[in-house]
């Protein structure tokens, strides 16, 4: 956290030195109070007659201490919150900044609520304990230590008696803390799973109206939001234990300064001035302690979540970067030399020694079962995942050779979800082309059979796409989501089922204005339906992580049976062979 933190060292410093100031004023003003008693009203130095000057003086020398006391606190408010705020910003940033370098399985190994609540809630707790360290600890300590030390300038057997409740007092915040530390804990793992189960259920409500699991996904959030409260409660419980005992333990010191004191008044030891003044040091001991406890749970909640802030910020990259910057004289081979794969943590290949090679400017289709590693294969092109065994190759290059922005530079990709975003039907096709033209983008639509529906829209073009696409129809999505990889002008096109919404004939048209404009890129289709694959120069037969066939549509209705099952199926009459 230090690295944070000297950033904006000087601000805690100027934030600390204010502190101060507030600090020694409170700690003048039981000593001014007594004398005011003392010898202004009761004017023990002075025969008993009291002095009215002496109390206007001292009295507009408090107010004045006062007025100076709330400047320097009201400074030190504003430094330090710059101090926090700026190194909260400075967390939240660099966190987001490394999310975006994550490899899907780190993404999915925190989770999207992990992540949300560690950016948010996380962060904003660490900033919190840091300024409450810079605000806190000063004037705890201070507070603390300066009431014991004024209390035995003031009266050493007073001071005793402080010192010797200190060990109880102590003791107390102790046993308490020791008890809420490991629930401060638990309580942001909790915060975790309601956030993932709020931001799954938000994203899913469609399908949780359409299955009417509305009463389950209130019971399932109910519950998980009861868990959370309960460990809350325990966690106040144990606080609101603590400061009521606490209090009692002071209430005993005062009562027995009072006791002490009545003695010492007695035999001419101590005055009624300096008893007040013993019972205010008292109270802000007190006050300085109790901050302190506040202080320790700030700095355990600021800590807890620090360790989990932590994991996400200093977690390196599962994919590391290559050297090579992607400049090479072949512009769209692609070559699978005896790979498999495996999804992280689950020790089973979805790719078993796939040997492929794909020229430049070729169509090749991809067809198989469910589940039958289709999306694996073409996510190891960009390099979303690595290969557990064998090479992939871009342009005769290994791809874990590139820099990953060359690479993914080189490779335009629409997966089998469109992914819009909330900004206007523009800005979603330019995606990653923001430097594009309108005439470009107008293009690239027009090319995914998606102009037509955009200049019916209100604004056309300028027209906002709602959260997720919402306000748009499947296949609308998926024609944006075309069109947004057209406009790359990549050397690679692929096509992960995303024409599954389109009707055969837009689909078809789709493919010719394809085949007419981009003849040099190279395209991979993910389809299931006979029609869309047929035209391609060679369809790859995936069945259970392995290439069963290699062809084209005549060669693979001729020597095929998964092709043949599938074409009969669709088609509706038998291969004649």
């Amino acid at each position: 956290m230090w690295n944070y933190v000297k950033r904006y060292l000087h601000f805690a410093v100027i934030a600390a030195m204010f502190m101060v100031g507030e600090v020694l004023m409170d700690l003048v003003q039981p000593g001014l109070m007594s004398r005011i008693v003392d010898e202004g009203v009761l004017g023990i130095s002075n025969g008993g007659m009291g002095n009215s000057h002496l109390i206007l003086t001292l009295g507009l020398t408090m107010i004045g201490l006062v007025l100076f006391g709330g400047l320097c606190g009201s400074l030190n408010n504003v430094f330090v919150h710059k101090t926090g705020q700026n190194i909260g910003n400075e967390i939240r940033k660099d966190c987001f900044r490394n999310i975006m370098t994550y490899s899907f399985p780190q993404m999915d190994r925190y989770g999207t609520g992990s992540l949300v609540t560690r950016v948010t809630n996380d962060i904003t707790q660490v900033q919190n304990f840091v300024s409450q360290f810079v605000r806190g600890m000063i004037r705890t300590t201070m507070l603390t230590v300066g009431s014991i030390v004024f209390m035995f300038r003031l009266n050493c057997r007073f001071g005793v008696i402080v010192l010797c409740a200190l060990p109880f007092i102590v003791g107390c915040m102790v046993f308490c803390l020791y008890k809420a530390g490991p629930l401060l804990t638990k309580l942001q793992e909790q915060l975790d799973h309601l956030n993932g189960i709020m931001q799954e259920d938000v994203s899913g409500i469609r399908i949780i109206k359409a299955c009417v699991r509305e009463a389950y996904e209130k019971l399932r959030f109910g519950k998980a939001n009861d868990e959370l409260i309960q460990t809350q409660l325990s966690v106040l419980v144990i606080f609101a234990f603590m400061n009521p005992a606490m209090n009692a333990l002071m209430y005993v010191v005062v009562t027995v300064i009072l006791l002490s004191g009545s003695f010492q008044v007695q035999e001419n030891m101590t005055t009624p001035g300096a008893i007040m003044a013993a019972i205010t040091y008292t109270a802000q001991l007190l006050n300085g302690i109790l901050m302190l406890v506040m202080l320790f749970q700030n700095i355990s909640k600021g800590l807890a979540s620090w360790k989990r802030v932590k994991e996400i910020l200093y977690s390196e990259p599962e994919l590391k970067d290559g050297e090579f910057d992607g400049k090479t004289d072949i512009h769209g081979k692609i070559e699978f030399r005896d790979v498999s794969f495996a999804f992280p943590g689950t020790g089973q290949n979805v790719l078993k020694h796939i040997s492929l090679t794909i020229q430049p400017g070729e169509t090749i289709a991809i067809m198989g079962a469910t589940g039958c590693g289709k999306t694996a294969l073409v996510s190891l092109i960009p390099r979303f995942y690595d290969a557990a065994e064998g090479t992939v190759l871009v342009d005769d290059v290994d791809v874990r050779e590139y820099h990953q922005k060359e690479l993914r530079e080189k490779v335009a990709i629409t997966l089998q979800k469109s992914e819009l975003f909330s900004v206007s039907i523009r800005e979603n096709v330019a995606w990653g082309s923001e430097k594009a033209a309108d005439e470009e983008i107008r293009a690239s639509a027009v090319i995914a059979q998606a102009d037509d529906f955009v200049r019916t829209t209100a604004q056309g073009y300028d027209t906002p796409v709602a959260e997720r696409g919402m306000s748009l129809s499947g296949g609308q999505k998926q024609r944006l989501s075309i069109a947004r990889a057209v406009l790359k002008k990549a050397e690679i096109l692929i096509f992960d089922d995303s024409t599954s919404a389109l009707d055969l004939k837009t689909e078809a048209k789709l493919y010719e204005a394809l085949r007419r404009t981009r003849p040099e890129s190279t395209k991979i289709l993910i389809a299931q339906r006979i029609a869309s694959v047929r035209l391609a120069d060679r369809i790859v037969i995936l069945n259970n992580g392995s290439i069963e066939a290699c062809g084209t549509h005549d060669e693979l209705l001729q020597s095929c049976k998964t092709y043949q099952d599938i074409y009969s199926s669709q088609m509706g009459e038998e291969v004649r062979l």
